[in-house]
């Protein structure tokens, strides 16, 4: 059975603004805490393919991959999945906004297989998921709102 977590957060700020700001590829490395760098590789009406790459690891590997996202503004929702995989098997994302009293929530839903012979499996990368989705919202959700 796959991996799956599900993770979301209530913003303080209009959707435009987090759909905006959440959907900038190329300021993904200053609103993520964990990504040095982002290369655009293509671009095909609401596809892109990327390259991300993380910040070196306690010795010193920079992870790297391409993943490849499509954006529907009118369903609120983005769907991503990684193209090089790495210890992976799969690794699917689906982004979703909704509107809520306030603000806006945004939810993380992952679905992925470690492949065998990776340094996680299913379990153990579903706890490293949610514990670091869960950094990277609160930052998001900080960095968003102090721009309102």
């Amino acid at each position: 059975m796959p991996g799956r977590t599900d993770n979301e957060i209530k913003i303080a700020a209009p959707l435009d603004l987090v759909w905006d700001v959440t959907n900038d590829l190329p300021g993904w490395p200053e609103l993520f805490s964990e990504y040095a760098s982002i290369e655009i590789l293509a671009e095909e009406g609401d596809t892109t393919r990327f390259r991300l790459a993380m910040h070196p690891d306690e010795n010193g590997v920079v992870w790297s991959w391409v993943s490849e996202r499509t954006v529907s503004r009118d369903e609120l929702q983005v769907k991503a999945r990684r193209v090089e995989t790495g210890p992976f098997e799969f690794m699917n994302i689906h982004w979703e906004y909704t509107p809520v009293p306030g603000g806006t929530k945004m939810r993380w839903r992952q679905e992925f297989a470690m492949k065998p012979g990776a340094p996680l499996d299913d379990a153990g990368m579903t706890h490293r998921i949610n514990h670091n989705s869960k950094i990277q919202m609160e930052l998001i959700r900080d960095k968003i709102e102090a721009r309102v």
